[in-house]
């Protein structure tokens, strides 16, 4: 995430550099830093972010789970962490999912194919 993206999410979560620390547990200077660049967003960060960018998102959007967008067969659909905690609408966030035919193990590798995410691009159009 740079720092483009992050102030969008702040700015579409309505809340203010301060605001934003608090949610995020975070101290004000690391949300500036984030914002002007100087410091690169932690993983941890991230996440937080766009998982509660994607809460206040969703209710105004119906997004189909992400095995029905993808059409999985059976069997991946047993195996995948979104199907096991109906969470087909978060598939992006939850480590262990099976995204193109592939295990996505970790977060930096799910962010690399969520510009790819039909899910993803729905519920979060980043800028």
């Amino acid at each position: 995430m740079d720092k483009r993206e992050f102030s969008w999410i702040r700015q579409r979560l309505g809340k203010t550099q301060k605001e934003l620390a608090q949610l995020l547990g975070s101290s004000l200077r690391a949300i500036q830093s984030f914002e002007q660049g100087w410091r690169n967003i932690s993983v941890h960060t991230e996440r937080q972010a766009l998982f509660l960018l994607a809460m206040k998102e969703s209710p105004n959007k119906r997004t189909r789970p992400c095995w029905a967008v993808r059409k999985c067969p059976e069997e991946i659909k047993q195996n995948c962490p979104a199907w096991e905690f109906k969470s087909g609408h978060l598939c992006w966030f939850i480590n262990g999912t099976i995204c193109h035919g592939k295990v996505q193990q970790d977060w930096k590798r799910k962010m690399k194919v969520r510009c790819q995410c039909e899910v993803f691009r729905s519920m979060l159009p980043l800028p």
